[in-house]
């Protein structure tokens, strides 16, 4: 190869690895899922991440394979932060993904396209048949804050509740 030649084919190779490097950074298109986070101090239109060291409550939340959330109604007050001890007492993978409904159902459609993708939210979990874990959560706003089960048909087939979050 000569020099000349050998310029021309190294620019084209450091372009196209620009480009696909820009590319697979725009996201995670093998299953996964991420979305960038905003601080803990950036409220979001139901709340904010909480602080252990500030829990007032803790709310014990069941999910299961009849597609249903125990319980499927809860109350809390602005200002309180909830820990929610999430259990998936099923045979198969449930999630608990706390949104207004209009980002449960967009969530929804995405994950349609990408079933397996995992989530690393502060508002959402995903639990193994037997699995347990903590969503801290700050109640910043009155109002309606929704949650569901966005694996592929689970929300469909009525896995959602709602959280009823009351002025003080």
């Amino acid at each position: 190869m000569t020099h000349t030649t050998f310029l021309p084919r190294f620019s084209l190779a450091l372009a196209a690895m620009a480009l696909s490097g820009a590319a697979f950074a725009a996201g995670n298109h093998a299953g996964g899922h991420h979305h960038d986070h905003a601080p803990a101090t950036d409220e979001t239109a139901i709340g904010k991440p909480g602080v252990a060291a500030k829990v007032n409550r803790t709310i014990a939340v069941d999910m299961a394979d009849t597609m249903r959330y125990t319980p499927a109604h809860i109350q809390v007050k602005r200002g309180e932060t909830i820990r929610f001890v999430v259990k998936n007492s099923g045979q198969i993978k449930h999630e608990l993904s706390l949104g207004t409904e209009r980002e449960l159902l967009a969530h929804l459609e995405e994950m349609k396209k990408f079933p397996d993708m995992e989530h690393d939210e502060p508002n959402k979990l995903t639990l193994a048949p037997g699995g347990q874990g903590d969503i801290i959560w700050h109640f910043t706003k009155a109002g309606p804050v929704h949650f569901g089960c966005l694996m592929p048909g689970h929300y469909e087939g009525g896995m959602k509740g709602l959280v009823k979050v009351v002025a003080k």
